[in-house]
């Protein structure tokens, strides 16, 4: 995990990140869903038995700069979170997370939702 905290804290906005290439096919990654708002897969660093990210299309950097007019993005993001949670099994609950910025974790600055699930989540989780 501390590896994923320092990622953080190096990581910088712009330009292409791997989540554009993973969209456009440039880089391969095993789609456990696509439509034409957004894609989901699996982390390739799990931080949990089950750990999906699901990203939208439309490059938004971080949620602090998500406009207005992305809510249905961000709300359709959040309805494909729960059908993917569902389809992985995640029936005894699950969590997701959104990173935000170097002290928010944030790594790749494309916005995603982390869907954790498959034991027992800690609280306080940071």
């Amino acid at each position: 995990m501390a590896d994923e905290t320092a990622k953080a804290q190096i990581a910088q906005p712009g330009g292409d990140t791997i989540f554009g290439k993973i969209i456009r096919k440039e880089i391969p990654a095993t789609l456990l869903y696509e439509d034409d708002q957004c894609v989901a897969f699996n982390d390739v660093s799990p931080q949990a038995p089950t750990h999906i990210l699901v990203v939208p299309k439309k490059p938004i950097v971080q949620l602090s700069q998500a406009e207005e007019g992305d809510a249905a993005l961000l709300g359709h993001l959040m309805l494909v979170a729960k059908k993917v949670a569902q389809e992985a099994g995640l029936s005894k609950g699950y969590r997701i997370v959104v990173n935000d910025g170097p002290d928010g974790g944030q790594s790749v600055y494309h916005i995603h939702l982390h869907v954790l699930g498959g034991r027992t989540l800690k609280w306080p989780p940071g």
